[in-house]
C-alpha cells in the first residue's frame, strides 16, 4: 500500500503545456482592420469624384489618352452655365481667368470642352471661340463613347 508521488509537470518533462510558445498567427485583428478599411473606402470611393453634371452626347471617337496633371476643363451645363475647372464663371470674366491660367501653364495647354447636349450650339461655339481668342489652340472637345460612327466617305474614281 504504498503511494506514488508524480511531478506536476506531466511525468518530469522539461516545459509544460502551459508554458510552450504559441506558434500559431492570429489573424482575427487583421482581418478585422481589413474589413474596416474596405467600409471605408467603400463610403469614400463614391464622396472623392466631385464634378459639375453635364449629360455629354454620345460619339464613337476613343477616349485622348491620359495626361499627369489635371488638364484644364471647362463645362457648359445645360442651362449655358460656364464652369472653368469647377468654378462658375460669368462670360465676361472668363478671358481674364483664361489669361490667368495661360501665364501659369502656358498657352499651348490642352483644354478639355464639356458642353451638355442639351445646350444649344452657338453656346458651345462661344466659349470656344473665346478659348481661341485668349491663346488655347489645343482644344479637346469631350464626349462619351457609345454614340453612332458618322457613315464612311464614298470615294468614286
Amino acid at each position: 500500500m504504498g503511494a506514488s508521488v508524480r511531478p506536476r509537470g506531466g511525468g518530469g518533462r522539461r516545459g509544460s503545456r502551459r508554458n510552450a510558445r504559441m506558434s500559431e498567427i492570429n489573424v482575427t485583428p487583421f482581418v478585422d482592420v481589413m474589413l474596416v478599411l474596405l467600409i471605408v473606402f467603400m463610403v469614400a470611393a463614391p464622396l472623392l469624384t466631385v464634378g459639375v453634371p453635364v449629360k455629354l452626347p454620345k460619339t464613337a471617337a476613343n477616349p485622348l489618352p491620359t495626361e499627369q496633371r489635371e488638364p484644364v476643363s471647362i463645362n457648359v451645363d445645360m442651362e449655358g452655365r460656364i464652369y472653368l475647372l469647377g468654378d462658375e464663371v460669368a462670360m465676361g470674366e472668363l478671358p481674364a481667368r483664361l489669361t490667368a491660367i495661360a501665364a501659369e501653364r502656358g498657352a499651348d495647354e490642352r483644354v478639355f470642352l464639356r458642353g451638355d447636349g442639351e445646350v444649344g450650339y452657338g453656346r458651345v461655339m462661344e466659349v470656344m471661340g473665346t478659348l481661341n481668342a485668349n491663346g488655347f489652340g489645343n482644344i479637346g472637345l469631350v464626349t462619351d463613347p457609345g454614340g453612332q460612327a458618322a457613315p464612311a466617305r464614298r470615294t468614286d474614281p
